[in-house]
């Protein structure tokens, strides 16, 4: 007799593959991940081998499904992962190089070169964002003049979960949300743009057929499916980039609700009915993974990174407690900041490691402690990274408002969101509620909702995310942290312009 139904979401992220099983009502009923390193060819390059992708989702896959569960039950799959990436395929379809990541910055002679091919403010117009070193055109560009065979050879590009949605389905396909990464899509027609690959002398029969988010890419080829048990035939949705599933999952479509995701790196995300942009470039805006609808988003690339780099650099005691008692070093760390004051007695913090997307859109820019004394320490430290990365999130929500979109709540996702502490910041340093989700499972979440109307059993995924997306806790901004928060945001926001050239003079140092 046949179970209830399944649904499998699949988050192909930078560190690992996610498989997550959920039931009709949106319950996870399963969850599995399998890892994987990067590739470092140079310092500021970041690569990873396709293939280490499948063979992750193949053993995450099987994971999951061998926890109790029969493989029939599940009646759709949703793919989602890092955006930006480059994925070259040749004639036949396999892999020419490894993967250009979304961090690599190799690119900043290329992201020159468009700023002179195209007029910027009609790339802003057209794609939604400025050209970033991160993004996927600019790569395209590197391959075909640093790498003139591989580029010969490649005869289409993908994304990380269209990788996978390949070797799924034999279909390459990718979907709206995740093209409008590529800075070769035009946001507003929700199609590729015939202009930009011209103007940036790219064929544009490498691109793939793009779909809406919840769309059929394929079905489950046998072979596969034999492998997992699953059905054959069994439908595959064309998904979204990770941004965009996190946003579905936590219930982020539209009503002044934004998702703010505190992962490696961070997102705020908020949606809108209507085609909106940044003239400045300061902002992301691009498809939403829900047909007719867009989102505007404000990307930091050192979030829950730069705690992490605190735990790895400073925090040798905490990873000793917490590997003897079994507990967390980053708990330990948030118990640290907690003896802090807010404002870390003048301790100001730029989260600039990677450099830096919104709103400075800046590879040259670095971290910074600003304010630091004889009085300082490791607590003051630690709450000060926290606060520095919300007011990151403010330097984005205030560009976002600009646009007329106001955020009334936000839903906090990812790694970040499980301390109590980082949700209080946030909350008083934006001076809106902040909410925590009853399922706080970010991207592989979001595909899982696709995956259900993919397969027939719902008709519009932002319907479906507004349903089952629910909050089990609310932190209200405090009035009087809020206006401490306030005071020191205006210095913080003082720094980055008064450092910006010294910036780029410290590369000639390194």
């Amino acid at each position: 007799m046949k179970g209830a139904p399944l649904y499998l979401g699949i988050d192909v992220g930078t560190s690992s593959v996610k498989a997550l099983l959920v039931s009709s009502d949106g319950q996870v009923v399963g969850r599995a991940s399998s890892g994987y390193g990067l590739i470092i060819p140079r310092i500021g390059w970041t690569e990873q081998r396709p293939e280490d992708w499948w063979q992750a989702v193949r053993q995450a896959v099987r994971q999951v499904l061998a926890a109790g569960f029969d493989p029939s039950d599940v009646e759709g799959i949703g793919l989602t992962g890092q955006m930006h990436d480059l994925v070259l395929l040749d004639s036949r379809g396999d892999v020419v190089r490894p993967a250009i990541l979304w961090n690599d910055q190799r690119t900043e002679e290329q992201v020159a070169e468009i700023r002179r091919k195209v007029d910027l403010s009609t790339f802003i117009r057209v794609t939604g964002s400025a050209p970033q070193t991160g993004f996927t055109a600019p790569k395209l560009l590197w391959v075909k003049e640093n790498e003139a065979e591989n580029f010969e050879k490649a005869r289409s590009f993908l994304l990380p979960k269209d990788y996978v949605g390949l070797r799924m389905t034999g279909q390459k396909a990718t979907d709206v949300n995740d093209a409008s990464g590529t800075s070769l899509f035009d946001v507003e027609r929700r199609d590729w743009s015939q202009e930009l690959f011209s103007e940036l002398g790219l064929p544009m029969d490498m691109a793939p057929p793009v779909l809406e988010s919840q769309e059929v890419r394929g079905e489950l080829v046998s072979d596969v499916s034999a492998e997992f048990g699953l059905r054959r035939g069994i439908p595959v949705a064309a998904g979204a980039g990770d941004a965009g599933a996190g946003a579905l999952a936590a219930g982020a479509v539209g009503g002044g609700l934004a998702s703010l995701m505190v992962g490696t790196a961070g997102q705020v995300v908020v949606g809108t009915d209507r085609y909106r942009y940044d003239a400045r470039g300061r902002l992301h805006t691009w498809c939403q993974p829900v047909p007719g609808r867009w989102h505007v988003m404000g990307a930091i690339l050192s979030a829950g990174g730069s705690l992490r780099w605190l735990r790895d650099a400073l925090a040798a005691e905490e990873r000793v407690v917490a590997e003897l008692s079994g507990s967390d070093a980053y708990d330990l760390l948030a118990m640290e900041a907690s003896l802090a004051p807010p404002g870390s007695d003048g301790l100001i913090f730029l989260p600039y490691l990677s450099g830096e997307r919104s709103p400075h859109g800046d590879p040259s820019a670095r971290g910074v402690f600003f304010g630091l004394s004889l009085s300082h320490g490791k607590r003051q430290m630690a709450r000060a990274v926290m606060e520095g990365v919300a007011y990151a999130f403010m330097d984005s929500v205030q560009a976002i408002a600009e646009l007329g979109i106001q955020v009334r709540a936000y839903r906090m996702v990812g790694g970040g969101a499980r301390s109590g502490l980082w949700r209080s910041i946030m909350a008083d340093v934006l001076g809106a509620p902040v909410e925590l989700p009853l399922v706080d499972e970010g991207s592989s979440y979001g595909a899982s909702l696709l995956s259900m109307v993919a397969s027939g059993a719902e008709k519009d995924v932002g319907q479906l995310a507004d349903r089952v997306v629910r909050a089990r806790e609310t932190v209200v901004p405090d009035p009087g942290r809020s206006a401490l928060y306030s005071r020191g945001y205006s210095v913080y926001k003082q720094l980055y312009p008064a450092l910006k050239d010294l910036f780029k003079e410290l590369r000639k140092v390194s």
